[in-house]
């Protein structure tokens, strides 16, 4: 069995090559470009859309099919973005635009700081059956971005344990802390389970 990825971002296809340490496929390189609403109400659900989604597309004898959904909740927010967090200045917002939406708001509540934390859920989608699995990154977001490593909300957010946002934090130290990697280390074993079943 080959594993399909249920994402076009090549930087994340190489880094779930990395961890679960053989070659996967772009969904597109089989379905084309696809749209794709995702329109759950958790990480779990938008996961499972979209992994549902080009798996009904393909050979089910041959693929499984793997996809993320994830995003920051910020607690002095309500848990904003939360499932929101790509589009939360509106859709087509660049992160930099969603990062000053959140730093915004904190200055208009009169916050330098709001403990945070960061979900990943892992969808797996195959003919024995679908998987969800969870990783979590908790911290605290600041109102002053600091750092240009990463994207998204990094500049913004520093990891439990850390003085540091994950835009100044090393790649092989994030890649440690990690809510994908948390999610991805649940997922590899039955990964490679489904793998080897014929």
């Amino acid at each position: 069995m080959e594993v399909v990825v249920a994402s076009a971002n090549r930087g994340k296809l190489k880094e779930i090559e990395a961890f679960l340490g053989f070659k996967v496929i772009a969904f597109k390189d089989l379905t084309g470009d696809l749209e794709i609403e995702e329109n759950g109400s958790t990480f779990a659900q938008n996961a499972l859309i979209k992994a549902r989604a080009i798996y009904d597309l393909i050979d089910k004898d041959r693929y499984i099919v793997i996809s993320d959904d994830s995003g920051i909740s910020v607690d002095a927010l309500g848990g904003e973005p939360n499932i929101y967090s790509a589009r939360y200045a509106g859709v087509g917002a660049s992160d930099k635009e969603n990062l000053l939406k959140v730093v915004d708001k904190l200055n208009r509540l009169g916050l330098k700081e709001s403990k945070a934390h960061y979900t990943a859920a892992i969808a797996i989608v195959s003919k024995w059956g679908e998987y969800v699995v969870h990783g979590w990154m908790h911290g605290k977001v600041i109102n002053t971005p600091r750092g240009s490593n990463g994207f998204g909300y990094d500049p913004i957010f520093i990891p439990e344990g850390f003085d540091k946002t994950l835009g100044e934090l090393e790649d092989k130290v994030k890649i440690g802390l990690s809510h994908r990697s948390k999610a991805l280390n649940l997922a590899k074993p039955v990964i490679e389970m489904l793998k080897e079943k014929r």
